[in-house]
């Protein structure tokens, strides 16, 4: 499981012209699932998430984690950050997960995160547009 995770001021996603998830200051969350992740690996990749230091404490140094500022958790469903891309100039999708499978993970994910924190969503499968202000920029790859 990979999740891109980029600190911002605000974010939101679209879905056909309608905003389906806002947040303001906090974590946009690009989740990728692969055909070989648990509900373990979500739980793990949630908890160091939650728990990752990327907020800047009163010195400018990033000490604090998003629970720390009040901040909140925009997920959106991103398969292509599971592809391998290697070999060629065309993208595999072979270590992805079923779309049953990302589905479930994806779902899983968010209810488990909504149990700890506010939590905002886009849709598995549907054609999305995402708008972020980055803050910093701060962005990680995190990989369970």
């Amino acid at each position: 499981m990979k999740a891109l995770i980029q600190r911002v001021k605000h974010a939101s996603v679209e879905i056909g012209g309608e905003t389906t998830g806002q947040i303001d200051h906090g974590i946009l969350i690009l989740l990728g699932v692969e055909k070989t992740d648990t509900p373990e690996l979500a739980d793990r990749l949630l908890q160091k998430i939650l728990k990752y230091r990327i907020f800047n404490d009163a010195d400018g140094k990033m000490n604090l984690n998003v629970n720390q500022v009040e901040g909140s958790l925009l997920v959106v469903s991103q398969f292509t950050l599971v592809a391998d891309t290697q070999k060629g100039t065309r993208p595999g999708f072979s270590k992805g997960a079923s779309p049953q499978l990302g589905e479930e993970l994806y779902d899983y994910f968010c209810e488990k995160s909504a149990k700890e924190i506010h939590i905002q969503t886009g849709q598995v499968g549907a054609d999305m547009q995402v708008s972020l202000l980055n803050d910093g920029p701060v962005t990680f790859m995190l990989e369970v």
